[in-house]
């Protein structure tokens, strides 16, 4: 069941510009993909919006817009190409948040009659925009979707389930700070931490203090000795315990109610790295180029930002020549990894290997040192991470997307990248928005 449509800042946008500020209703046409959840719901995925010209309509007025069926037969075309859904998008002339009308149920049922005589499969749906707001739509019913915009903020512009009760007392002092909405907003994400070592361990002792209350917690490692100076909440009596079900303890002691899926795997295995689609927000606290490119690819193909972070101690001749931190906002519009220059082609392939494989292949040599790493540090760039969330999810005043952080300095700066157009991952023609119709580049299981 279709419950959400996810569309990027800049189709939105481009959505009110074209069709906005007439005397007359105007329309669009948007094809969409699908992205499936675990629990059976999935998300239309915006990919492109189509814009049809004065001769494209049969009626066109400030009550009524009807497209003909030349270009309905078009756009319905090409979807039954690409197996595509279609978003059908319309105007009313209200100054508030718009209703559908009599004159929308019956232009929607005429539209699924179409399609389904044309044999165009699956879920669509409606969108009706006004200068006052918007309201979506299952095509031809009246059950409503709830409407996300993302980019370098993610907006929740249209919630029909939008819960108006009251905040927990426990959260008062955020509430003053981002109000009792966007506490709310806060309670009703679902975040995925991969990785629950330095800094995922803290991360998920932050998230839950912040209000969070879903969690996906991947990782395929267990505590051992060497861990104990920076994984939070873990003691000797941890050591062989799996680092998310550890992290997951702290959370359900925190609070019952808390939901926890603990994923003991390595997030480059295919059903593993799936599990994310189900997060409506990643926080990626891995330390492998493999992993960083998997997650990455899930975010932008998928539409769910994804935050990533990291942390250096450059070390030589036993002298401590440099102490860094990096922190990077990952959604639709801002530069990937790869356009940022942060993987490396060589380690990517590495970690995509099995134990086996890496074993038989004669480029690769050795095993990776132990990196140094420090709880301050982690903490350090766990908590930048985490005040980037707030600006993201629930419009805390936050502007920065990638942070750069000097220890020694001390330095902490805000740097800007522009995305390369033609990206395999975070373009329009690479993975942007494909959700489940393109593959992961991933291991099979």
């Amino acid at each position: 069941m279709t419950t959400e449509l996810s569309i990027t800042e800049a189709d939105m946008a481009l959505l009110r510009e074209q069709l906005l500020g007439a005397d007359i209703e105007r329309c669009a046409v948007l094809f969409a993909t699908h992205s499936q959840r675990r629990d059976g719901s999935r998300r239309l995925l915006v990919r492109e919006a189509v814009f049809p010209d004065a001769t494209d309509y049969t009626t066109q007025g400030p009550i009524e817009a009807q497209l003909s069926p030349l270009f309905v037969a078009k756009v319905t075309k090409r979807a039954a190409k690409d197996k595509l859904a279609l978003v059908f998008v319309h105007t009313h002339l209200d100054s508030g948040v718009p209703r559908f009308s009599l004159v929308d149920d019956r232009g929607e049922k005429a539209l699924k009659d179409f399609l389904v005589m044309r044999g165009i499969q699956g879920e669509h749906a409606a969108l009706v925009l006004s200068e006052g707001g918007l309201r979506a739509r299952r095509l031809g019913t009246e059950e409503e979707l709830r409407v996300v915009v993302l980019g370098s903020k993610r907006h929740v512009v249209f919630d029909p389930d939008a819960d108006d009760s009251a905040t927990d007392l426990a959260f008062d002092r955020q509430v003053r700070a981002f109000g009792a909405q966007g506490q709310k907003q806060l309670e009703q994400l679902c975040a995925a931490i991969v990785g629950t070592g330095g800094t995922g361990s803290i991360m998920a002792q932050q998230l839950v203090h912040l209000g969070i209350r879903n969690f996906i917690l991947i990782d395929p490692d267990v505590v051992e000795t060497t861990n104990l100076n920076r994984v939070v909440n873990a003691t000797r009596a941890d050591l062989g315990a799996n680092k998310a079900e550890v992290a997951a303890r702290y959370l359900k002691a925190f609070d019952e109610r808390v939901s926890v899926e603990v994923v003991e795997g390595d997030v480059v295995v295919d059903s593993v790295a799936r599990r994310l689609v189900d997060a409506d927000l990643i926080m990626c606290c891995t330390d492998s180029h493999g992993s960083r490119s998997v997650i990455q690819q899930v975010a932008y193909q998928h539409l769910i930002p994804c935050i990533d972070m990291g942390s250096t101690i450059i070390q030589a001749n036993g002298e401590v020549k440099g102490i860094y931190g990096r922190v990077q906002l990952l959604a639709p519009g801002l530069p990937c990894l790869w356009c940022s220059e942060l993987l490396n082609a060589a380690e990517v392939r590495r970690d995509m290997m099995s134990e086996s494989e890496r074993k038989l292949d004669r480029y690769i040599v050795g095993s990776r040192e132990p990196a140094p790493s420090v709880v301050s540090l982690n903490g350090t760039v766990v908590s930048l991470a985490v005040t980037m969330l707030l600006g993201v999810a629930v419009g805390a005043p936050l502007e920065a997307t990638r942070l750069m952080y000097n220890a020694r300095t001390p330095a902490l700066r805000s740097v800007r990248g522009t995305p390369n157009p033609d990206c395999f991952i975070c373009s329009r023609k690479g993975a942007l928005a494909w959700g489940d119709h393109r593959r992961l580049f991933t291991r099979l299981d």
